[in-house]
C-alpha cells in the first residue's frame, strides 16, 4: 500500500498459530500492524520475520488481555503511538478441557472475560473510529464448535463460539453500507499449539488428513472472506459439509455421533 492509503491491522493473540498466521497474511497484502499477546519474545520474533519479508510496519504491544482494563490499556498504547486502527482481528483465545462442574466460577469468569468480553469491548471501542473513516475490518474468530451441538467436556468453548458467530452475523447487517466489513472466520481442526497446549496433539494426529487444515491456508481464505464481507465463513468443503450435517441431521443423533468422535481425540478437551 502507498504511504497515502496505509492500513493498520490490530491482531490479538498473535504470538503463534491462526493469529501469527493471520499477522504475515496480512503483511503479504500490505497492511502495517499492531500485534499483542502475552509472550513478548514471540511478538518481537514476528515483528522481526515480517518486517524483513515484507517492508511493514510492526508494532509490539504485550498485554494479558484477561486483566482488568487490559483493552483500555492497549487501546491507550497504541494511540500514544500516534496510530490508527483501520482493521481488529479478535483472536485470542484458548481452550478450557474438562467437565462443566470440575472447574471454578473464577476459571469460567476468566474464560468468559477473554473469550466474549475483551471481543465485544474491543470493537465496540474501535468500531467508532471506522465507521468515521468510512472504512475498516473486523475478524472475529470463531469455530465450526459454534455450529454443531453442544457436547461434553465442550461446554463454554461451542457456546462462546456460536455468540461470537451471532455477533459477527448482527454487526454485518448494521454496518451495511458503512465501509465496515464484519466477518466470523469458524476454523475445523488447525494445525497449531492450541492442541500441544490441551493435549490433544495425538488424537489430531490420527484424523485423516483432508480433516485438517495448516494455519496458514485458513488464514489466507479468511482474510480473502473478510475483504469479500461474508459474515460467517467455514474454511474447507469438509468443514462446510460437517456444519451443514449438523444442521440438518436430527440434533440427538448428532450429538451421538460428536460424543463418539471427541473420546477419541479430545481428552475432555477441545479444538479450534
Amino acid at each position: 500500500m502507498a504511504d497515502a492509503v496505509r492500513r493498520t491491522m490490530l491482531i490479538t493473540g498473535a504470538s503463534a498459530g491462526i493469529g501469527a498466521a493471520l499477522a504475515r497474511d496480512y503483511a503479504r497484502r500490505g497492511w502495517d500492524l499492531v500485534v499483542t499477546a502475552r509472550r513478548t519474545e514471540r511478538l518481537e520474533a514476528l515483528r522481526t520475520e515480517i518486517g524483513g519479508a515484507y517492508g511493514v510496519r510492526v508494532a509490539c504491544v504485550t498485554a494479558d488481555l484477561m486483566e482488568d482494563g487490559a483493552v483500555d490499556g492497549l487501546l491507550a498504547e497504541i494511540a500514544g503511538q500516534g496510530l490508527t486502527i483501520d482493521g481488529l482481528v479478535n483472536n485470542a483465545g484458548y481452550g478450557h478441557p474438562g467437565l462443566f462442574l470440575d472447574s471454578s466460577w473464577e476459571e469460567h469468569e476468566r474464560f468468559n472475560r477473554l473469550m466474549v468480553g475483551v471481543v465485544v469491548e474491543a470493537t465496540h471501542k474501535l468500531l467508532p473510529g471506522m465507521v468515521e473513516r468510512g472504512f475498516g475490518r473486523v475478524m472475529n474468530v470463531a469455530s465450526l464448535a459454534g455450529h454443531m451441538p453442544g457436547s461434553r467436556g465442550h461446554t463454554l468453548y461451542a457456546a462462546v463460539k456460536a455468540y461470537l458467530i451471532k455477533f459477527s452475523q448482527s454487526l454485518n447487517v448494521e454496518l451495511d453500507g458503512t465501509g465496515v466489513h464484519v466477518s466470523a472466520l469458524c476454523p475445523g481442526f488447525t494445525l497449531t499449539e492450541f492442541h500441544d497446549v490441551n493435549s490433544t496433539r495425538d488424537g489430531i494426529d490420527r484424523l485423516p488428513g483432508y480433516m485438517v487444515m495448516s494455519a496458514e491456508e485458513c488464514a489466507r481464505l479468511g482474510a480473502d472472506a473478510l475483504e469479500d464481507n461474508v459474515d460467517v465463513f467455514i474454511p474447507g468443503k469438509v468443514n462446510r459439509t460437517i456444519a451443514r450435517l449438523g444442521r440438518v441431521l436430527p440434533q440427538q443423533r448428532v450429538k451421538r455421533m460428536m460424543l463418539k468422535r471427541s473420546e477419541s481425540y479430545r481428552n475432555m478437551g477441545d479444538g479450534r
